[in-house]
């Protein structure tokens, strides 16, 4: 079924990457999302009026709720894929996850209503009319949450759409509490006490529980979130890949919004190699990257003398130091300073930041681990954290 929909309602289908295909995914996902919440509040609704269950209301506003949330996400996805201008030049991707934000607000409002109507129905219970009704109802829209949740996850992840994720773990969340209702339905009439206002705490639970989730997922994305380690080592490998690069390192990444990627990197090149094929081979990565994975990438070229034995040898010192300092570190851009009394050695380490030592710490345990392989070696150290 999702394929059908899929292969049906978005052109170009198998190209997810391309701004205009994504946003027909969105689209796609926001209308079905809308179409089905719309059915099953209208039911819900209807049968908690008749029946009297909070629990069952409490249901139904919140898969209407969940219809204007899609009803945000299908202006989100159309705002989201305006070109970039002069005013903002990265795009405006990033209107995805503002949108997430604003529908958390909504989903955390309907929460704190609904809880406040339950723990009313606590106090001041009310015998619901069971009825087979209610028990179709209510199946019917497990299973339609069920399938929503899995059609919202595969699009998701398919264009890379937090807020389509955020949309489908909201259904799986929307099936647990539609099987606690179901639950109170069915057991009511053999229980002491009315279960109705016990369920509708635990519906509105689930509601704040998924508006929470949605804000901190936003929150991370607008803040600049790290970002994977399998996207770090594509980009790397990807680069390593062409002749005439040594090595990489030093990659920044700057996440816009879903498919607006910007980044920076520093490739190491021969440098006794013409500066003219060097920067020929940086331009086609550059061209390369964008055009295959969608990544605007800015390479900074390092020189590095290859063979040259001085060189080689103090390399081989500072990584033994670098084994005797910690785990995790490493080290780039050596260079080297001769002089009469001294021998200094300039040079960046990359550590991570789990290390509980501070920069400053770092260098000064370098410093003491070198000196004591050569008495009369300096270090002018930076401290890179990944």
């Amino acid at each position: 079924m999702t394929e059908l929909l899929i292969r049906r309602f978005v052109p170009g289908w198998e190209k997810p990457e391309d701004p205009e295909v994504r946003r027909c995914y969105g689209r796609l996902g926001s209308i079905v999302g809308i179409v089905v919440n719309l059915l099953l509040s209208a039911g819900k609704l209807l049968v908690g009026a008749i029946t009297g269950s909070v629990a069952i209301t409490a249901d139904g506003v919140n898969n209407l709720s969940d219809t204007g949330s899609s009803v945000v996400s299908l202006a989100a996805f159309r705002l989201a894929a305006r070109p970039a201008d002069a005013g903002h030049p990265f795009g405006h991707a990033r209107y995805e996850y503002l949108s997430s934000m604003g529908v958390a607000v909504l989903i955390l409002l309907l929460g704190v209503e609904l809880l406040h109507t339950s723990v009313e129905r606590i106090f001041a219970p009310k015998a619901a009319v069971f009825s087979w009704v209610t028990i179709l109802v209510l199946s019917l829209s497990i299973l339609a949450k069920l399938w929503l949740c899995r059609f919202g996850r595969t699009l998701g992840r398919r264009i890379h759409s937090g807020l389509m994720e955020a949309a489908a773990a909201d259904s799986l969340s929307d099936v647990l509490a539609t099987g606690g209702v179901l639950l109170s339905t069915l057991l009511g009439p053999v229980l002491p006490f009315s279960p109705d206002g016990y369920m509708g705490v635990l519906v509105a639970l689930f509601i704040l529980r998924s508006g929470v989730e949605i804000i901190r997922k936003a929150m991370d994305q607008l803040l600049g979130e790290a970002p994977s380690q399998e996207l770090v080592a594509e980009i790397q490998a990807f680069v390593r890949s062409y002749p005439g690069v040594l090595d990489c390192h030093d990659l920044v990444i700057h996440s816009y919004g879903p498919g607006r990627r910007f980044a920076s990197i520093h490739a190491e090149v021969p440098a006794e190699e013409d500066i003219l094929v060097s920067h020929d081979i940086i331009d086609t990565i550059e061209r390369d990257i964008l055009a295959q994975k969608g990544i605007h990438l800015v390479i900074h070229m390092d020189p590095v003398a290859v063979g040259d034995p001085q060189l080689e040898h103090y390399r081989g010192l500072v990584k033994e130091a670098l084994a005797a300092v910690g785990e995790g570190l490493s080290f780039h851009d050596l260079r080297l300073v001769a002089g009469p009394q001294h021998t200094k050695l300039v040079f960046d380490i990359t550590a991570p930041f789990a290390m509980e030592a501070g920069d400053e710490e770092i260098c000064r345990q370098m410093q003491e681990a070198l000196q004591q392989r050569e008495e009369k070696l300096l270090a002018a150290i930076t401290v890179d954290r990944v």
